[in-house]
């Protein structure tokens, strides 16, 4: 199976400042990757250069076989990336409605159907966008990603202000309905369990928890991955991630470009 979404060797960054060092990701059809770290490792940084708003400096992404490294922003949602930025980038002087269906193409995801997610922005379809609350907001710029019916959703701290619940149902549909999902988070709820989890890191490693549970438990999408990204010492790597069983382990030297991957066993977690 090919993969939909690739970033080869990828470095990129803003001004003079380098912030991607060789990254390599890859996200292929019916899949999700939840994309873990603490702040300023890289993970906003990863999204904004997939939608061409850092300075390219060498390295490629290709969207379905077809090379956007170069591709202006507009370009890039034409050709099938969707995005919901940490600002949300909602237009606060029309209302609900008209931030969605100005946007809207063809597909799955139309009006009724983001409003079935997201009753609350139906009973305010008819107010502006500056007079939502935050978490408001939020489903609004989820709501406007989604009616673009793109091959690749990006979501830049989804969470954001949402209840849990809303959340779960939103996560539930996405994988439901075969959406591919890249989510940068420093926590990711356990609804994205069932996500590749790719944990960036800065100078070391180790296993992820929520509220004291491991993450990784709940990585079970095949085949089972977790692929962590850092400038990290790869046995200190591998050993930190020891007890997490049955899943290949790929540890990323970002600066070296250099990846290397262990088989362990099939023991649950």
């Amino acid at each position: 199976m090919s993969d939909l979404l690739t970033l080869r060797s990828l470095s990129a960054g803003y001004g003079k400042a380098t912030v991607l060092h060789g990254i390599s990701l890859s996200l292929e059809p019916a899949r999700a990757i939840a994309l873990l770290g603490r702040n300023g490792v890289g993970k906003t940084t990863t999204l904004n250069t997939i939608v061409g708003l850092t300075r390219y400096q060498g390295g490629s992404i290709t969207l379905s076989g077809t090379d956007i490294t170069r591709m202006p922003p507009e370009q890039r949602v034409e050709a099938g990336i969707g995005w919901v930025p940490q600002e949300r980038g909602i237009f606060k002087s029309l209302t609900v409605e008209e931030n969605i269906t100005a946007v809207a193409r063809p597909g799955r995801w139309k009006l009724s159907a983001v409003y079935d997610i997201f009753p609350r922005l139906k009973e305010r379809r008819g107010n502006f966008g500056n007079q939502l609350s935050g978490g408001e907001q939020q489903m609004l710029s989820i709501a406007r990603a989604l009616v673009l019916n793109p091959k690749v959703l990006l979501l830049d701290e989804p969470t954001e202000g949402l209840a849990p619940i809303i959340v779960e149902e939103l996560l539930s549909d996405l994988s439901g309905g075969g959406s591919q999902v890249l989510v940068e988070g420093e926590r990711i709820p356990d609804e994205c369990g069932s996500a590749i989890a790719k944990v960036l890191h800065s100078g070391q490693a180790g296993v992820i928890t929520i509220e004291g549970r491991t993450l990784f438990v709940n990585v079970h999408l095949p085949p089972p991955r977790i692929i962590v990204i850092g400038a990290v010492h790869i046995s200190q790597a591998l050993a930190q991630l020891a007890p997490v069983g049955g899943f290949d382990i790929t540890v990323i030297d970002p600066r070296a470009a250099f990846a290397t991957s262990e088989r362990f066993g099939a023991s649950s977690c």
